[in-house]
């Protein structure tokens, strides 16, 4: 746990209500629990968090936060002052927080003294928020404490954030494993989130769900496109509970409940067909490895083994990083697979192969898509990068940002953004994505001229990839857009199987999109 130091004590002035009503009003509300959740959260974004903020900007995007639950709430700086308002008269004020000066290399001896002030200051502020906000108090606390972070992780990056005690115990469910609804989500019109796709047996179906429902909310909490992923985490959870979905079709508002089947889902999903093993990993479960190598090990050890293989990667939006790290692996017999770089010193890491390769040096193709993201985009990139596999299929969504998880006090967690995800060569998956070697995104025509030149040793993606390999962060938002715009963004579609099967049937082409 982050090192602790007594709270720093900082006087505030301005109107303050009276010592017995300021009392009733805090009834719900603890000042010495949020300042202690504050104080830690807070040292572990200075200390930790990838991009550097300064603590009194952090401060004053967190008292606006609070704007979102009470739109008469109001802050600014003001004369070195922090300043709370309401409805447009000055509740409190408070000197802003600052850095603090610590010893080159020692960033936690930074963090301490900021965080202190942000943890006393921000909670006298929330105090006096608490007690003349009706909405707040109603909201409550946990609602409270989250709408300061949402506002400061809204600057800093998407996929940082605050989850409350019951989603934090929720989420160590996911990663102990997932129940599939059989339903997928994409972005929609205006930020929304719309079912994508359902599975024909699958429970969201019998419930009722259709493809092109808007969902507004999942258990109460609202959805965007903004965090899709998020969206996505929350449709999942332990075997044989509950899911409230609330959608909109059409003009009409829907809540439909769903419940997860009693089964784990089963992370991996394989097939061998005209002698090439189909295998499709839907997510990084905590036995996707130990499934993967189980399934190669048999295929290969068949009389009749495979002459090439297809990991299908497409809608896998990640899990847990080590199992990703494994699935390369078995494909690899040396050689770097992934590396990370933050400014924690403990964030900079290189992860190595050390295993052999399952698939026996036969043909591997891994398809991606439009939704491909996070951890199965660290396989796709390594695969690639390495000369083992051909990436087939559109540029991936681009999230290749590690997050930390920090237990807070109040059984809350914060999800902090501390490293990228660099390629073995060197490349960010942050932004760019991975851009594949056969582009199917283009159409069907497009693809066939794309196999056409392979099959005469010429790769038409080969500029592309050359100028994404030589990439580093941080990468231009003009350079992102136009190397993204070589392959864009697409769902899965049949023709990626279709690619896939043509290469393997081609040794030629396959070797030709191998080394472009």
């Amino acid at each position: 746990m982050l090192a602790r130091l007594l709270a720093l004590a900082l006087l505030l002035a301005g109107p303050l209500a009276p010592g017995l009503a300021l009392a009733q009003a805090e009834t719900g509300f603890s000042r010495s629990l949020t300042r202690v959740v504050l104080r830690e959260a807070f040292e572990a974004i200075i200390e930790r968090h990838l991009e550097v903020a300064a603590p009194e900007e952090m401060a004053l995007w967190s008292l606006r936060g609070l704007g979102a639950v009470d739109t008469g709430l109001t802050a600014e700086v003001q004369g070195g002052l922090l300043r709370l308002y309401l409805g447009g008269a000055l509740l409190a004020e408070a000197p802003l927080p600052s850095s603090a000066l610590a010893p080159q290399g020692r960033p936690d001896l930074a963090a301490r003294e900021p965080a202190e002030q942000l943890g006393e200051t921000l909670s006298r502020l929330y105090a006096q928020a608490w007690a003349h906000s009706p909405q707040l108090r109603r909201a409550g606390m946990e609602r409270l404490i989250q709408a300061g972070f949402d506002e400061v992780f809204n600057h800093l990056d998407p996929y940082s954030r605050y989850i409350t005690a019951e989603e934090a115990w929720e989420a160590r469910q996911r990663r102990v494993g997932q129940s599939g609804l059989g339903l997928r989500v994409a972005s929609g019109p205006r930020g929304s989130v719309v079912v994508a796709a359902l599975e024909a047996e699958g429970e969201a179906r019998r419930a009722g769900l259709r493809e092109g429902d808007t969902l507004l909310a999942i258990d109460g909490i609202p959805v965007s496109a903004r965090r899709i992923t998020q969206a996505a985490e929350l449709l999942e959870g332990p075997p044989d509970t509950q899911v409230r979905l609330s959608l909109r079709r059409g003009n009409q508002r829907l809540t439909l409940v769903l419940r997860r089947p009693s089964e784990v889902l089963r992370s991996l999903r394989t097939d061998v067909l005209d002698g090439i093993l189909w295998a499709r990993i839907s997510v990084f479960s905590a036995v996707t490895t130990e499934q993967l190598a189980e399934a190669l090990n048999n295929a290969f050890a068949a009389p009749g083994p495979p002459r090439g293989v297809v990991l299908d990667l497409r809608g896998n939006r990640g899990g847990i990083l080590t199992q990703a790290m494994g699935v390369a692996d078995a494909f690899l017999n040396s050689g770097v697979v992934a590396q990370s770089a933050g400014r924690h010193p403990d964030a900079r890491r290189v992860w190595q192969a050390g295993g052999s390769d399952l698939a026996q040096s036969r043909p591997v193709v891994v398809l991606v898509d439009g939704r491909t993201a996070s951890a199965a985009e660290i396989v796709a990139a390594a695969l690639g990068d390495r000369g083992r596999a051909v990436v087939v299929g559109s540029a991936t969504l681009g999230k290749g940002l590690i997050q930390i998880v920090v237990p807070l006090p109040n059984g809350a967690e914060v999800l902090i953004s501390w490293s990228r995800v660099l390629a073995p060569l060197g490349w960010p998956v942050q932004g760019l994505g991975v851009i594949p070697a056969l582009c199917t995104s283009l159409g069907l025509e497009a693809t066939q001229q794309a196999l056409q030149q392979l099959g005469q040793g010429a790769s038409p993606m080969q500029p592309v990839l050359d100028r994404a390999r030589r990439a580093r962060a941080p990468v231009p938002a003009s350079e992102v857009v136009a190397l993204r715009a070589a392959c864009p963004p697409a769902e899965e579609r049949d023709l990626d199987q279709q690619a896939a099967r043509a290469l393997i049937d081609n040794p030629a082409a396959y070797r030709t999109a191998l080394n472009p």
